[in-house]
């Protein structure tokens, strides 16, 4: 093996806009799998706080995590779905003003190049070149800053959503409803603020932010959202509801 095939071996990475939309599938896996937790966590325990009957835990419990899963799958379909057309859109105005005003759109795409340091001369060359390759491709990528060729995937989106959302949310309905019955709300509290700190932590490293600040406040939202509900049931226990 070459000197040089070693090293384009070494350097084979994802650069540019498939590495962003890797990271941003992480982050939406992640928090998806945050609300997963929190949400169903905060329902398991304050139906907790009313009752400790096994039956009633698991059914708000899946209820909950069917609930959520589908809710976000659903929303983040209408909303990529939303973003495609959009980028279908505005390629389709690029593609118009290309047949139509060829002489301006090239002049633009060297504008931008330039803007983005390169010098007159070379920013024309490379305008050039591009449009003569593909100048919907160019215009799309450095005008606009769509990919034509990956365009976002509601389907992808909705099932990645509700996958995680599940994942998340199994954490706490098992907490509460597997332990015996003096143990499932100190386990499901534990449990869950442990998850939130992975969570918190992960969603640090992916955005490479201090983790610290990150998992105090997912565990003390996690917290928080616990101690509401978990008060809510109790009186509504207590007052026989």
């Amino acid at each position: 093996m070459s000197d040089r095939t070693a090293s384009d071996e070494a350097h084979d990475e994802p650069h540019g806009g498939a590495l962003g939309t890797r990271l941003n599938w992480l982050r939406a896996a992640v928090l998806g799998a945050n609300d997963g937790i929190v949400s169903t966590a905060g329902l398991v325990v304050g139906v907790a706080g009313a009752t400790d009957e096994r039956g009633t835990l698991l059914t708000a419990g899946l209820a909950g995590l069917l609930a959520g899963s589908m809710s976000m799958a659903a929303g983040e379909y209408v909303s990529v779905s939303t973003q495609r057309d959009s980028e279908k859109a505005a390629l389709a105005v690029e593609k118009r003003e290309l047949r139509e005003q060829p002489e301006a759109e090239l002049a633009e795409l060297t504008d931008l190049l330039e803007e983005r340091g390169l010098s007159r001369e070379v920013a024309r060359e490379a305008a050039e070149q591009l449009t003569e390759r593909d100048a919907l491709r160019a215009h799309a990528r450095v005008e606009l800053g769509i990919d034509p060729d990956d365009l976002t995937n509601p389907w992808h989106a909705a099932w990645a959503s509700f996958v995680a959302f599940t994942v998340g949310a199994l954490l706490p309905l098992l907490a509460i409803v597997l332990p015996p019955a003096g143990l499932r709300l100190a386990v499901t509290v534990v449990s869950v603020l442990a998850a939130l700190a992975l969570t918190g932590w992960s969603s640090a490293r992916l955005g490479a932010a201090p983790a610290r600040p990150a998992v105090l406040r997912n565990m003390l939202g996690g917290a928080l959202a616990m101690a509401v509900t978990y008060g809510v049931g109790a009186l509504l226990g207590a007052a026989g509801v």
